[in-house]
């Protein structure tokens, strides 16, 4: 069964990318709690449910490098593009679609998978 794609009408407005920091992240409210929306150095751009795997913590506050994110709480490294926490760590938390039309970023407020 393959799943019911979101149309554009009910992706979140998230703003333009330079209203991201770079190697930083916007929190956007969804029904699922809240996501963060990371701006990496090379200007790519990932969305994770705000909550590290390991003991919750604020993903969104810590530190963006490459296509990582190292929780504040006890430095786990999350895989921005997988959502996985980087070996020997374990834990995954839920990924969001973010896409660029117009200029504007749109999240999707369904997790991927």
């Amino acid at each position: 069964m393959q799943a019911e794609q979101t149309s554009r009408t009910d992706w979140l407005a998230v703003g333009r990318l330079d209203d991201i920091p770079r190697l930083g992240a916007r929190v956007v409210e969804t029904a699922h709690g809240p996501v963060a929306v990371f701006r990496n150095g090379a200007d790519e751009v990932f969305a994770l449910l705000d909550r590290c795997p390991h003991q919750g913590g604020p993903l969104s506050e810590g530190m963006v490098h490459g296509r990582l994110v190292t929780c504040p709480l006890h430095q786990w490294n999350i895989h921005l593009d997988r959502g996985e926490a980087r070996a020997p760590d374990h834990g995954c938390v839920p990924r969001f679609q973010v896409k660029q039309a117009d200029g504007e970023l749109f999240l999707n407020p369904e997790p991927v998978g």
